[in-house]
């Protein structure tokens, strides 16, 4: 017998911490936005456990991994300076290859198409071309890690079209945010709120799809039901 799942809405604990921190970053409050921030990947774990309705799968090492590692971006990207800025992107790059594992494994459902291959180059080397001059000895690195970012994005294509466009938000925060590091004269009014807006939303929105796959395997036949169809043959991951 397939399992149940709980009756909470999966990803209620993780919509309540993105919008608290979202509104303290509009309202100036940044005890709270240094608070809520080393909560937002947790809770978004949290909810990816209780939604997914099998958990040993690979959709919860894969995605629980890239949350994690998320999670470690976010708390040292809070550290000033170079050396935080590039452990913390070393992290989340580590996130996005677990993202990866998860595009090209247990959530793909088609090729890779041409037309985001090609966007993704076109992105990868505007972004290059944009920064390159500013980026110093973090050329390599930046360089390195859009690489992977891109390849994330692009590779989400290949799944569900909601896991695709989280991802697509995804790569805008992390444009915003390296246009706003390293960009001269680049200005977006209140920039932080924009960032995190599209990190939380794209994060929530790739995770939502990867419950809304396993639960589909599982026989549910919509994303809130709390047990599967009679018929339902096939586990999740």
């Amino acid at each position: 017998m397939l399992p149940q799942l709980r009756p909470v809405p999966a990803l209620t604990p993780y919509a309540l911490v993105a919008i608290v921190h979202l509104v303290a970053i509009g309202a100036g409050a940044d005890g709270i936005v240094a608070a809520t921030k080393p909560l937002l990947m947790p809770a978004l774990l949290l909810g990816l456990v209780l939604g997914l309705p099998v958990r040993r799968s690979r959709l919860l090492l894969w995605g629980g991994l890239a949350l994690v590692f998320s999670w470690l971006g976010d708390v040292l990207l809070q550290n000033p300076g170079d050396i935080g800025f590039l452990l913390g992107m070393g992290a989340f790059g580590l996130a996005h290859v677990a993202y990866l594992a998860l595009y090209l494994g247990p959530l793909r459902t088609r090729r890779v198409p041409g037309y985001g291959i090609l966007l993704g180059v076109v992105w990868w080397g505007s972004m290059i071309a944009a920064l390159g001059l500013y980026l110093g000895s973090l050329l390599v690195p930046v360089a390195l890690y859009g690489l992977v970012l891109g390849a994330a994005a692009v590779c989400a294509l290949a799944t569900r079209p909601v896991i695709g466009i989280g991802a697509a938000v995804f790569l805008v925060s992390d444009t915003l945010l390296a246009l706003d590091r390293f960009l001269p004269g680049f200005s977006v009014l209140e920039v932080d709120l924009p960032i995190m807006l599209t990190y939380t939303l794209g994060q929530g929105l790739i995770i939502a799809g990867v419950i809304a796959v396993a639960r589909h395997r599982a026989g549910y036949t919509d994303a809130g039901a709390l047990a599967p169809t009679p018929a339902a043959s096939q586990q999740a991951g």
